[in-house]
């Protein structure tokens, strides 16, 4: 399986393919979010626990109104401070139609990234689920040549974006105003924003 351009990126995606993409922070195994198909997929391919939503990519902040989610002023102020970044944000999804991306939670974790060119990609593809390309209990995979030896000719595409070992994704949660830090990572979080309590 060899590594890709964006145009046969593009085209995979579109029909419920999935591959392996670098990001702003670690590779990651991507699927077009409005592909159920592709999505049960990439859970296949992961091995990864059914209950347990992907993180999702979005080209910009105005991506979220495709998931029937309303920002309140606070919100998209602090999203605006961190985004584009190495920040996932967990927002409220209680449509039912996205059962299938939230897995009952009701919520979703949105990052825009701080890549150029993975931004042009977006533009094009419209969101993609994303998690750390690397079978559970395994570490993520730094270059495709691992990426490869983890999942092989079942995923779709590679596309390279030489080596990566930065940490995954900064994780919280915006409690009344306010940043709940869930998981340190690579992005930084402005520290007047932190609930200290």
């Amino acid at each position: 399986m060899n590594c890709v351009g964006a145009k046969k990126i593009l085209e995979i995606l579109k029909h419920s393919g999935t591959g392996v993409i670098f990001t702003d922070t670690i590779y990651g195994i991507a699927a077009s979010v409005w592909s159920k198909k592709a999505i049960e997929r990439a859970y296949r391919i992961m091995r990864r626990n059914k209950k347990k939503p992907f993180i999702i990519l979005i080209s910009s902040i105005k991506d979220l109104k495709n998931f029937n989610i309303k920002l309140d002023k606070n919100t998209e102020n602090i999203l605006k401070q961190i985004w584009p970044g190495k920040v996932s944000v967990i927002l409220p999804v209680p449509s039912k139609k996205f059962q299938y991306l939230h897995r009952g939670t009701k919520t979703l974790a949105f990052r825009v990234p701080k890549k150029p060119s993975l931004i042009k990609l977006l533009k094009k593809t419209g969101p993609l689920v994303s998690t750390s390309a690397n079978p559970q209990g395994k570490k993520p995979a730094e270059t495709i040549a691992e990426a490869k030896k983890y999942f092989g000719d079942r995923v779709d595409f590679y596309a390279s974006g030489g080596k990566m070992n930065s940490l995954p994704s900064t994780l919280i949660e915006i409690k009344n105003g306010k940043i709940d830090v869930l998981r340190e990572g690579a992005g930084k979080v402005p520290k007047h924003l932190i609930n200290s309590s």
